[in-house]
């Protein structure tokens, strides 16, 4: 596995696991929705996250949690290629990744200047393989159970739900391949909150590891979930001390890529972790 991740002209060092900053430009998101809708408070939260330490900016124009409504394609253009475009003009150091499952979007924000596609549909909607193709970008493949998030959590199911996940993401590199995205462009995500109980996500935490099998740099999305509120009871705002306690242990079980509101926290978690593991 390299551990230099090229995002279009960008290059991501992944010795050190590195801190995704989330942007969602949306009025629903469960935790942050409506408080960076305008380009210019994008951009100030963005200069906020990139002076704190963040390597990465997911920008995500539609709420991907539970009930939430969908947007359109244009809808969804008219939020995130406003602001990928200004994050690449005025920010040009910091790696762009937009966060959708459209073919349209992908297109158009590598186009303004995205270097990551973060798609927690793993590339299945229509056209979208082949836009993933053509963009020449990594791709981070999520799982979800089934193919809706409105829906994933009305029933979630495993026979193992480790397998099952690590079954779901070998199909999905396969189809990657076949679609001709080479494997050194592909990132991996179990999906923690996506079609899974609390259990699951617990599960999948602690055999975090056995996903290292597949080859690829995995990158991870704990931050304020509500596995964490269910555990320890807390509303989203709350939920600080429990994301660092999973980000800590996701860096330990070899994740890469850590995806977080609270960023200067999560970075300085990050570097806490792997002063230790380097020391000599």
């Amino acid at each position: 596995m390299s551990q230099v991740l090229q995002c279009a002209d960008r290059p991501l060092d992944l010795r050190c696991p590195q801190v995704m900053g989330i942007l969602n430009v949306t009025p629903d998101s469960f935790s942050d929705g409506g408080l960076f809708v305008s380009v210019d408070a994008a951009l100030m939260q963005t200069r906020r996250m990139v002076a704190q330490g963040a390597a990465i900016i997911d920008v995500g124009g539609e709420s991907t949690r539970p009930g939430a409504t969908a947007v359109s394609v244009q809808e969804e253009l008219d939020r995130v290629a406003p602001v990928v475009e200004a994050i690449a003009r005025e920010l040009p150091p910091v790696i762009v990744s937009v966060d959708t499952s459209k073919a349209a979007v992908m297109t158009e924000a590598v186009a303004l200047g995205a270097g990551l596609i973060n798609d927690v549909r793993a590339l299945r909607e229509p056209g979208a393989l082949q836009a993933a193709s053509d963009a020449g970008v990594p791709v981070c493949l999520m799982h979800m159970a089934g193919d809706d998030p409105r829906s994933m959590q009305e029933d979630p199911h495993y026979v193992d739900v480790v397998d099952d996940i690590t079954l779901f993401l070998r199909g999905r590199i396969r189809a990657c391949e076949a679609a001709g995205i080479p494997a050194s462009r592909l990132l991996l995500d179990p999906g923690f909150g996506f079609g899974k109980r609390v259990t699951h996500n617990l599960l999948i935490m602690q055999r975090l590891r056995e996903f290292l099998a597949l080859g690829k740099p995995l990158l991870i999305g704990v931050s304020r979930k509500s596995m964490i509120g269910a555990v320890l009871d807390r509303a989203a705002h709350e939920r600080l001390p429990g994301s660092l306690a999973l980000a800590t242990m996701a860096c330990q079980q070899g994740a890469q890529i850590i995806r977080a509101h609270d960023v200067a926290a999560t970075v300085d978690a990050v570097k806490m972790w792997h002063a230790v593991r380097t020391v000599s």
